[in-house]
């Protein structure tokens, strides 16, 4: 017996937010095309309202509910995006919502919630992850609000699959891969229960975030599993569970699963923002970030990366840019004791620093009493393979140092 989402149910659901959600156009990017020698389009998810996807489950879900839940009100958990369908919901349907966060989510995207939600909207920050902020939600069910999860219902399933259907529609000819990011489920149940009916040669390639593996990790096991603990970096696809209905389908629908490092991802976020002009939050860079991973097998091939969405805070742009250089190679945090005497730093300088070499963290101070003083240096080359040279030419002076890049926990302390 199939999990599948009917595509009726799915059809049904597009005539319910139609007005409400956008159908998003779907865009060849020449320059992605061209590095991959295939046909890369662009669904623009991130031009929605709510410059997500997450609007159409929310509202879906939502238009279904009786006079009763309405007047009672509803309450939901989301790192963001789905607040953010939920909270414009509540504003259009005068609903009474109440929003859990987790303490983390970026400020950007706090303050849409209540720009979208307005008077009908109360915000509550709590906890470090989505899980914790759902657990709370949770809790508010006993005062009699209905629960509108993320992804893991039937109805919010219906609304994420109309992407498909406006794929299809907008592209007549076969699509060989379809490229999905995941975090519980609810897109890729709902998109992939569409093409596994309507278009079934189709392959269909889930996008998680290396330090939050849930699903790659379930599907795995055979079985929904908890993660310990998770990278939240990409906070619109980083949860410890997937949802469970999400699951079954996921195991129907999904061909493979990719892990993209939370470095690449930044990377790909400033190449599109100085390539394209595209302003993307991590999450709507994930699909985008594995067809590096994927290069031989697309080639030649038509490939619809799913962009859903651009909720990217700009505090967030030096953090984005630091990963994206330590994944590249070319940024690197050293321990080195220095003699303590005048013209030490100066030796370092003539004697380790290549001529592309910069240094662009120092952080010392004097230690009285000692021959040798520790500091923390931040150096970046022009290139990854520099660094080798680096490392030869402070070994062939005698430099006494430490690499913090590969010490999470004291990069973190000190970076």
């Amino acid at each position: 017996m199939t999990s599948l989402i009917a595509a009726e149910r799915i059809r049904a659901a597009r005539e319910r937010i139609a007005g409400v959600a956008r159908h998003t156009p779907l865009m060849r990017n020449a320059r992605l095309s061209a590095t991959y020698d295939a046909e890369i389009l662009l669904k623009r998810e991130d031009l929605q309202e709510v410059r997500s996807y997450k609007i159409r489950g929310a509202y879906n879900r939502m238009s279904q509910l009786s006079d009763e839940q309405r007047a009672a009100g509803v309450v939901c958990a989301s790192a963001g995006n789905h607040a953010q369908g939920f909270a414009y919901a509540c504003h259009a349907m005068k609903i009474r919502g109440r929003v859990f966060m987790p303490a983390v989510t970026p400020k950007q995207k706090v303050d849409k919630v209540k720009l979208f939600g307005q008077e009908h909207v109360e915000v509550i920050l709590v906890g470090d992850t989505f899980d914790d902020a759902a657990s709370q939600a949770h809790l508010a069910t006993a005062e009699g609000l209905t629960y509108i999860p993320p992804f893991d219902d039937p109805a919010i399933i219906e609304g994420q699959g109309t992407v498909g259907l406006e794929i299809l529609e907008d592209h007549a000819d076969p699509i060989d891969y379809v490229l999905v990011a995941v975090g519980g489920g609810g897109l890729i149940s709902g998109l992939g229960s569409v093409f596994k009916q309507l278009s079934p040669s189709t392959k269909i390639i889930g996008i998680e975030p290396a330090g939050a593996p849930a699903m790659h990790d379930s599907l795995r096991r055979g079985e929904v599993i908890t993660l310990d603990k998770i990278d939240n970096f990409v906070d619109g696809a980083a949860v410890r569970r997937v949802g469970d209905l999400n699951f079954q389908i996921a195991q129907e629908v999904i061909d493979d699963m990719v892990l993209v490092p939370e470095g690449k991802v930044c990377s790909v976020m400033l190449q599109l923002y100085n390539d394209e002009g595209l302003v993307v939050e991590p999450a709507g860079a994930l699909a985008i970030s594995a067809l590096e991973q994927l290069t031989d097998e697309i080639r030649g091939k038509t490939v619809v990366c799913i962009v859903g969405g651009s909720n990217n805070d700009i505090t967030r742009t030096e953090e984005i840019r630091d990963r994206a250089m330590l994944y590249e190679g070319l940024q690197h945090y050293f321990i080195i004791k220095f003699p303590q005497r005048a013209g030490a730093l100066r030796e370092f300088l003539n004697n380790v620093l290549g001529p592309t070499d910069d240094i662009t963290h120092f952080e010392y101070t004097r230690k009285h009493n000692r021959e040798t003083g520790p500091a923390l240096v931040g150096l970046q080359v022009a290139h990854r393979d520099d660094y080798q040279g680096l490392l030869d030419r402070m070994t062939k002076h005698n430099i006494e140092f430490q690499v913090v890049n590969e010490q999470r926990m004291l990069f973190e302390l000190l970076v």
